[in-house]
């Protein structure tokens, strides 16, 4: 039976009402009054079930998918403003116990090679992020109770908070590990880590066993209830995702939606995160059995239909994409964005051979960070390397009170502009400068309280001036 309301994985994704979910959709994506009736719903901003956006991402009828692309490049701006947020991932150990037929970590692959940072890798690892310019970090590591266990993982967090190197800091850690016990998500809340971030890969019961075959891992419903269990632990903010192109992709779809909204009516709060990951080549990995699964233009309408239906969580693409279809998604609904990612343990200071690759899958969009961001400013977007929020308490209820109410641009805004030039003024090149330089200019028309926008005006020269760390 389904139980949004449910603790337990098979009543709150229970597999009959996904079914008779795509069935609806199916039934009426040519059903022009109802469609309308679910876009008139989402134009409040209040979201939607699982099972109207189903039927949105359905829709055949070419017109009302355009105002569905509409209403989500609205629905983001109207929450998110032309901010992107960046961060990058660190993969501390690949070392893994699980056997993921999909994940080139898998324990029966003896080719690829085995990597654990040290703490100081770790360090010459942070230092050289620091360097490009980022301040927010997702680590990842695969699950092996030897070599990665929940006190290594702490100590990376302590290691990684305590290096300052020039004008750089990490000042958000998220950490995306395997499913844990409230105990070990309590250990990682006292370190203080931002997300905690764990994707589901496919919520189809059936097809998620025999992905994962063996390993803790296999256990469906210990994996689907981790959420529930990081809250328990005092985590506030939480990440979802699924892997598309292992599974029927309308299933996920559905499935993760269910998932918001479990958490949302469960636990007070729904996910802080939605990740949309599609499967990428990697070591080990039959690609005729795997690939990208999905065009590009459903990826696209999934990420509209997203926004749509969650209008307040963030987004996340990663470098798995390219330049085009990032860009094409930017505009749809996703918020944040990493950059200059290097998926192999220890790749930021010394990129692998060939032979002796550690990756965990190949990434599509190889530029720099510098030219990522002078990318997005040439968009018109404001790369935002902001973590006020975490740092000032705005998480969990508190800062999705904020997003829903419209009063975070308040901070946000100003906030994205202060980090944007710090970014500008200890890591850019000439040109990437001479870009932000006018982007913030212009950006700050954007700020209509005056005292807030004297008081920004003070911290950009301040910054200017050599002072770092400034936020609302």
């Amino acid at each position: 039976m389904y139980n949004v309301m449910s603790p337990k994985a098979e009543e709150f994704i229970n597999h009959e009402e996904v079914l008779e979910s795509l069935a609806y959709a199916e039934a009426n994506k040519n059903n022009r009054e109802l469609i309308e009736k679910i876009l008139e719903k989402a134009k409040e901003r209040k979201g939607l079930s699982h099972r109207e956006a189903a039927v949105l991402l359905d829709c055949g009828l070419e017109d009302k998918n355009q105002e569905i692309f509409a209403l989500a490049q609205q629905i983001k701006k109207d929450f998110y403003g032309n901010r992107i947020v960046m961060f990058a991932p660190l993969y501390l150990s690949n070392y893994c116990i699980n056997g993921c037929e999909y994940c080139p970590y898998h324990l029966k692959n003896k080719h690829i090679a085995r990597k654990k940072l040290t703490q100081e890798e770790v360090v010459k690892e942070v230092m050289a992020l620091q360097d490009m310019g980022h301040k927010r970090l997702a680590l990842e590591a695969g699950e092996d109770p030897v070599h990665n266990p929940i006190e290594y993982i702490l100590e990376c967090i302590d290691t990684i908070y305590s290096i300052k190197h020039k004008n750089g800091a990490i000042r958000r850690v998220n950490v995306n590990i395997a499913a844990t016990t409230v105990e070990n998500y309590r250990k990682l809340k006292e370190a203080g880590i931002g997300t905690y971030i764990l994707f589901q890969e496919t919520y189809h019961k059936e097809s998620y066993e025999k992905l994962h075959p063996t390993g803790p891992k296999h256990d469906y419903a210990y994996h689907t209830e981790a959420m529930d269990r990081a809250m328990d632990g005092g985590i506030d903010d939480v990440g979802l995702g699924v892997l598309f192109g292992l599974n029927n992709y309308r299933y996920d779809f559905t499935g993760i939606l269910m998932h918001a909204e479990h958490l949302e009516r469960y636990k007070g709060v729904g996910p802080h995160t939605i990740s949309v990951p599609r499967l990428r080549r990697a070591d080990d990995i039959d690609p005729d059995v795997f690939d990208n699964g999905i065009s590009d233009e459903i990826f696209e309408k999934i990420v509209a239909c997203i926004r749509i239906a969650v209008p307040y969580t963030g987004m996340i693409v990663s470098t798995r994409e390219s330049k085009a279809c990032r860009e094409k998604v930017l505009h749809l609904g996703i918020s944040q964005i990493s950059g200059a990612s290097r998926t192999s343990v220890g790749g930021y200071v010394e990129p692998e051979p060939e032979e002796e690759n550690s990756a965990q899958f190949d990434v599509s969009d190889n530029r720099t960070l510098d030219e990522v961001v002078r990318w997005l400013m040439e968009m018109g977007y404001v790369p935002s390397f902001c973590t006020a929020c975490y740092r000032e308490g705005r998480t969990g209820d508190r800062f999705m009170s904020l997003l829903k109410s419209g009063q975070i641009v308040n901070c946000c805004h100003p906030n994205a502009l202060m980090t944007l030039k710090e970014y500008l003024e200890d890591y850019a090149s000439q040109g990437t400068k001479e870009i932000g330089d006018k982007l913030i200019e212009k950006e700050l028309e954007v700020i209509t309280n005056p005292k807030v926008k004297e008081r920004v005006m003070e911290y950009l020269a301040n910054i200017h001036s050599g002072q770092r760390d400034f936020r609302f």
